[in-house]
Formats: C-alpha cells, structure tokens, sequence
C-alpha cells in the first residue's frame, strides 16, 4: 500500500490507542508507531476529539483517562481541524440516512477532512472508511 505523509485519524483509533483493554490496543498502538516511524502526520478532527472523550468519559466511565487525552491532544504540535460550514457541508454528501446507524456524521466528517486534504488513509478500524475509497492505517502493519 503506497503512503502519504497524512492520515487522519477516527474516534475509534484514539480510544483504542488510549484505553488499554480495548480490543484493538495492541494494534492500535503498534499502528501509532509504524505512523510515528514513517513521520506520517495525523489529522485530528475536532469531532473525533470530542467523540473519542465522550466515549471514555461517559460509556468508558473513566473521566482521568478522557482528561487526559484531551491534555495530550490539544498540544501545538498537533494538526487539530475545525469543523466548519465547509467541513460539514461536505460531510453531508456522505451522510446517507438510510446507512447503518454505526456510521454517523462523525465519520462522514472524517471523509470530509481527508478529501479536503487529500488524505487517502484512515486511522480508524471501521470498514465504513473503505467503501468511500480509503485505505485504512492498519493496512500498514
């Protein structure tokens, strides 16, 4: 699989890297390390942020962990986006009201920011990802 310099990453993948009994934590941080390695820069959207957040605080339960990561994330090293009227705007070309209810409007936000940046591969371990024409990260491991 050829590479970019950019991935941007879901909600998915910054849970599973930060919570150590998810089920995908060991490949998630093995993956975070391939990224690290090739200096692959990651995309955050703000809404995987703040999704990835709720996850830990309110389904996960575990508030220190959610304040932590958010302490790590928002850092000036970090290439946070915005969402904005243009970024949902886009994103709502990829929200079919008839998909499954897994794949919301948080993950058409991530589409939405990889096109805008001519990313072709996600961070992610949903497979919503490759019937848009992405590539998913663990694809590199």
């Amino acid at each position: 699989m050829k590479t970019s310099n950019l991935v941007v990453i879901d909600a998915d993948a910054i849970v599973a890297q930060s919570f150590w009994a998810d089920s995908n934590h060991d490949v998630a941080v093995r993956i975070a390390k391939k990224l690290s390695d090739l200096k692959v820069e990651v995309i955050y959207p703000t809404t995987s942020i703040l999704e990835a957040v709720t996850v830990l605080q309110a389904k996960l339960n575990n508030k220190a962990l959610a304040y932590e990561v958010v302490c790590a994330l928002v850092k000036p090293n970090k290439r946070i986006i915005a969402v904005n009227q243009a970024v949902l705007s886009l994103a709502t070309e990829y929200f079919d009201k008839s998909a499954s209810k897994k794949h919301t409007l948080f993950d058409c936000v991530v589409v939405a920011i990889a096109k805008m940046n001519g990313v072709n591969i996600i961070f992610s371990f949903d497979k919503f990802y490759k019937t848009k024409g992405f590539s998913l990260a663990s694809e590199l491991v």
